[in-house]
C-alpha cells in the first residue's frame, strides 16, 4: 500500500438519493390543494360579502366554497401525511389491539350482574424509589 500524501479511500462519495416520483406527485398534489383552498376561502369571503348586500344567490355560492375549502384542506392534510409516512416521520397505523374479543364458549356468564360489580379498580405502579446514583454517596 503507498504512504504518500495524496493516500485516501478508494471509494467514491454516496450520491444523494433523490426523492421518488411518488413523493413529488404527492408534493404537488398539497401545493394544488392548498392553492385551490386559498381561492376557495377568498372567493367565499367575496361572496358572504356579496350575500351580506341582499344577493340571494349568493348564499348558495357561498356554501360551496365553504365546502369546497373544508374538502381542499382535508384532501391536503391526508396527502401530507402520506408523504410523512412515505418519508419514515409517521408510522402507518397498526391494527387495533383493543377491538371485541370473539366470545369465549367457557367464560362465565355476566347476565344478572351489576355494572357496578365489573368495574375494576385502577391500579398504579408504585412512585420510583430514591436516585441511587454515585454522587450521592459522596
Amino acid at each position: 500500500m503507498a504512504k504518500g500524501k495524496r493516500v485516501g479511500t478508494r471509494r467514491a462519495q454516496r450520491k444523494r438519493a433523490l426523492p421518488s416520483r411518488a413523493s413529488l406527485i404527492l408534493c404537488l398534489g398539497i401545493t394544488v390543494c392548498v392553492v385551490a383552498w386559498g381561492y376557495l376561502v377568498k372567493a367565499a369571503i367575496d361572496f358572504g360579502t356579496a350575500a351580506r348586500d341582499g344577493e340571494t344567490n349568493a348564499w348558495l355560492f357561498l356554501a360551496l366554497a365553504c365546502l369546497g375549502a373544508a374538502a381542499c384542506l382535508f384532501a391536503g392534510l391526508l396527502l401530507g401525511a402520506r408523504v410523512l409516512r412515505k418519508a419514515g416521520l409517521l408510522l402507518a397505523p397498526t391494527p387495533a389491539e383493543d377491538g371485541p374479543a370473539p366470545a369465549d364458549e367457557h367464560a362465565p356468564s355476566t347476565a344478572g350482574v351489576d355494572a357496578v360489580d365489573l368495574i375494576e379498580t385502577p391500579t398504579y405502579a408504585p412512585p420510583p424509589g430514591p436516585y441511587r446514583g454515585k454522587r450521592v454517596a459522596r
